[in-house]
């Protein structure tokens, strides 16, 4: 057993980061400036589109979707059982109505021909979520948009590097918004994106994120001098921070070597756990990039003898920290009480949430550590 616990989720923090944060600190410049600008302009730049948006998290940058897209009271929205209740709780915060349409079972993403069967004349918007960093099925989805009308938000927490038909994850649809939470495959420590080709969405997705004021504080308080805003619309307090930008810069500059480390060890899982009684992740198409951000396994007790909830302690007894992502949507008791949604309505979601187990996958784990985790893998599933 290791003699130190291995944290699930462990960010790299590497020194330039440190210093770039600590030179904003003497700068005496903490709030959205030179360094929010600078970081939106390099992740514009990677994901090929004119206008990213930084925001506190990738939370307020669907909420802010919702709002700028224009959802009503009363417009459903398509989404997935099989996500982070941000992508839900967004919805219900703009106003709208979310439905679950169910997973396929391999790809562990929205289903088109499920979304197909919910859409009702009520229906505005799909929100579909590129679980794990492995890509939705776009094409489809995007035909169903285009047929019905309705607005695309591309949840893209897990998908930084994800690539779909050589299209990257969150430029296909109308909008689409990136997470920088310390779990995620860069980080910001809490922090968002929104990305659009539009710029009169982008213009609303900037006021809309801080109070609907026309000027931020470094236009109105730089050296150029003092400026005069106005409030166009009520917003909301959602800006990012330079202290938070200054992390990004830097671990963005290192996106393309951190995935090559997390593709060795997801190989490597692949390849020393495929004799153990265990779901691994399936494969991907050749014309599709998955980002790598979780590699989840399918606990079933029949199979290995252990549920997902007893394989998770007795891997924490053996100092190896794991996720569960995630448990399905219509198994939380708010959404039970709200909608009255029941595990049974998503069956294939519920299958796989009762079985998820992530493992750790990080591009400061060390080759040790992955051994550590081979081992206690197997050690556990031999008790």
């Amino acid at each position: 057993m290791r003699s130190s616990y291995l944290v699930f989720g462990q960010p790299l923090i590497e020194p330039p980061e440190i210093d770039e944060v600590v030179a904003s600190m003497k700068s005496s410049w903490l709030g959205t400036g030179p360094k929010v600008a600078e970081f939106e302009k390099r992740i514009a730049a990677y994901k090929g589109v004119p206008h990213a948006l930084a925001l506190n998290s990738c939370t307020a940058g669907l909420h802010l979707a919702c709002v700028v897209l224009g959802l009503q009271p009363g417009d459903e929205v398509i989404t997935t059982p099989m996500t982070f209740c941000a992508s839900v709780n967004a919805i219900v915060h703009a106003g709208a109505t979310p439905v679950l349409a169910d997973v396929d079972p391999a790809t562990m993403n929205l289903d088109p021909e499920q979304v197909r069967r919910k859409i009702t004349k009520r229906t505005k918007a799909l929100l579909p979520v590129h679980f794990a960093g492995r890509p939705c099925d776009m094409d489809p989805l995007m035909a169903i948009a285009k047929e019905h009308r309705l607005v695309v938000i591309e949840d893209c927490a897990h998908a930084i590097e994800t690539e779909y038909r050589g299209q990257k994850a969150g430029t296909i649809g109308d909008l689409g918004v990136l997470s920088f939470y310390s779990t995620k495959n860069i980080v910001t420590g809490e922090g968002g994106m929104v990305l659009t080709r539009s710029p009169e969405l982008a213009r609303r997705i900037k006021v809309m994120g801080l109070h609907g004021m026309s000027a931020d504080a470094w236009k109105r308080f730089s050296d150029d001098g003092y400026k005069h805003y106005d409030v166009e619309e009520i917003g909301f307090k959602y800006n990012m921070m330079d202290l938070q930008a200054a992390i990004g810069l830097h671990q963005i500059t290192r996106v393309e070597p951190w995935w090559q480390r997390r593709w060795q060890i997801w190989q490597r899982y692949m390849s020393e756990l495929a004799d153990v009684p265990i779901g691994l992740p399936a494969g991907w198409p050749a014309h599709e990039r998955h980002a790598l951000h979780l590699f989840v396994l399918q606990v079933d007790q029949a199979r290995c003898g252990l549920s997902r909830d007893e394989l998770l302690m007795a891997l924490h007894r053996l100092n190896i920290g794991t996720g569960v992502h995630y448990r399905s949507i219509p198994s939380l008791s708010v959404y039970q009480r709200r909608f009255g949604w029941q595990r049974e309505d998503t069956p294939v979601a519920t299958t796989i949430g009762d079985r998820a187990l992530s493992l750790p996958l990080s591009p400061k784990l060390g080759d040790g550590d992955v051994g550590d985790v081979i081992a206690a893998v197997r050690a556990a599933l031999r008790r």
